[in-house]
């Protein structure tokens, strides 16, 4: 009898454990991999969800620095030199941020690909900023998504949107 309660007791903690691990985090890690100007393109962030909120001007400010996602700053890595916007940036990895603004935002690449946020981001490690279009799309995205497309790479959130060209 006392084996039978301590399995119902091991199962029943096994469950809830299990349970509630597979519960949706806040803001999942996600990856966004491609192949663009022949490099593999290579993204990792937390995907924040909207939840109701108005993130652009708001909850993400216009005209300051951002981790473009959640928790971790995001990372772009490239497996060969790229141009961004036509400008050069060499194979490896950065972390990766955004100037958001309503019209146009600014993509920031930094030596320091290991960061929290933006609490220790110093500007003098950006090996590369670019101006992109900031657009509004008719579709929601309750959340944060990258896609690496042949010669490009895109962000949308909410009904904002930005992206960059990727040539060689």
């Amino acid at each position: 009898m006392k084996i039978q309660k301590l399995i119902l007791a091991f199962s029943l903690s096994l469950f809830f454990a299990l349970a509630a691990q597979a519960q949706d985090k806040p803001s999942p890690a996600e990856t966004a991999e491609g192949e663009a100007a022949g490099a593999k393109i290579t993204i990792k962030y937390s995907s924040p969800a909207v939840k109701g909120r108005t993130i652009w001007g708001d909850l993400v400010p216009f005209g300051k620095i951002w981790r473009a996602g959640a928790n971790d700053a995001t990372t772009f890595t490239t497996s060969k030199d790229i141009t961004v916007e036509g400008q050069k940036l060499a194979a490896g990895t950065y972390s990766f941020f955004v100037i958001p603004g309503e019209s146009t935002s600014t993509f920031v690449f930094n030596k320091v690909a290991k960061q929290w946020g933006t609490y220790t981001y110093d500007d003098k490690q950006d090996v590369l900023r670019v101006n992109v279009a900031s657009q509004q799309s008719s579709t929601m995205e309750e959340r944060l998504v990258y896609e690496v497309k042949d010669d490009s790479f895109e962000i949308r959130w909410e009904y904002g949107k930005a992206a960059a060209k990727i040539g060689a």
